[in-house]
């Protein structure tokens, strides 16, 4: 006669759940980086945003001239001495171009990251708590998600005093609410998952839960939003300046000189071509690297 202790399958061990999820996870995050590796798209927006970055640390060497320096020289075109040409007050289109991308990098990045640090908290409560507590941060979001994103920026730029640190603080409000609902739904979707159940059996305490097994598991759509986020951020604080409600002169932003030069735009075209193609590399490249980001992190969306 058989034993039927010898047929019985040992249960699992729930404790060493955790570690085979992070086992998992480490996997997961390889493949990633496997897939965006083969990213053309991403290959080459990440090159031009380590190019920007370099350039704007670098841009009090590489520049030839200082940005606010005025000569007689005024709207020349491009020569080998001024290789963007003057502007009207002769200053060098190069150089402001290349100290231009200190802003826009500044205020890009840092914006997001503020965002970031409030909106992802804020969605992960939201989303991991629900019942009232989810109605009432989810109805302030939706309050701020029905202004119009740049009106929205205008407003609180009129309210506060044009300055740079004023537009970081603008772009990052209009971001919160967007990212609140992306990192919501996320978790939504996370927390139904078996291993967060396994977790839970373990007795661990809710912020741990959400620390080291919910919030890596939603990391995917935050960075690739974040990512885009920036050259959109890029895009709101050039029409700020544009419209004299961002960083103020003589702080070089391409926004102000493309503003300031727009009405020479007939005698010499270069002086508006340069900082609006400068704009433009710049949030392709982030839109690049953001969209080869969401295929390697999320396959099913390559056609």
């Amino acid at each position: 006669m058989r034993h039927e202790a010898s047929l019985a399958i040992a249960p699992p061990d729930l404790r060493d759940m955790p570690e085979a999820v992070e086992t998992i996870a480490r996997g997961t995050w390889a493949t990633t980086l496997r897939r965006l590796r083969r990213s053309k798209t991403a290959i080459v927006g990440l090159g031009i945003v380590l190019l920007l970055f370099l350039v704007a640390a670098l841009a009090d060497v590489l520049a030839p001239y200082s940005p606010t320096q005025t000569t007689p020289a005024s709207l020349t075109v491009p020569t080998w001495q001024h290789l963007m040409g003057t502007d009207l007050l002769g200053r060098d289109v190069f150089s402001r171009v290349l100290h231009g991308s200190r802003v826009s990098v500044y205020v890009g990045v840092v914006s997001i990251l503020l965002a970031i640090l409030v909106g992802i908290p804020l969605g992960m409560v939201a989303g991991f708590y629900g019942g009232r507590t989810d109605q009432v941060i989810m109805r302030l979001m939706d309050v701020m998600l029905a202004f119009p994103i740049f009106l929205l920026a205008i407003v609180i730029m009129v309210i506060l005093e044009p300055s740079t640190m004023n537009v970081v603080l603008a772009l990052a409000i209009v971001r919160i609410p967007i990212l609140a609902r992306i990192v919501r739904g996320s978790v939504l979707s996370v927390k139904e998952h078996e291993y967060i159940e396994a977790v839970e059996a373990l007795a661990l305490s809710q912020p741990r839960i959400l620390r080291r097994h919910v919030l890596p598991n939603c990391l995917a759509p935050i960075i690739v939003t974040a990512t885009l986020d920036i050259g959109n951020a890029i895009i709101i604080e050039a029409s700020l300046s544009f419209l004299g409600l961002g960083t103020q002169p003589p702080t070089p932003t391409w926004g102000w000189d493309l503003k300031q030069n727009l009405t020479m735009i007939e005698i010499n075209p270069w002086i508006t071509i340069f900082p609006g193609l400068a704009i433009l590399v710049t949030v392709l490249a982030f839109n690049l690297l953001g969209d080869g980001l969401r295929d390697a992190l999320d396959p099913r969306l390559k056609h």
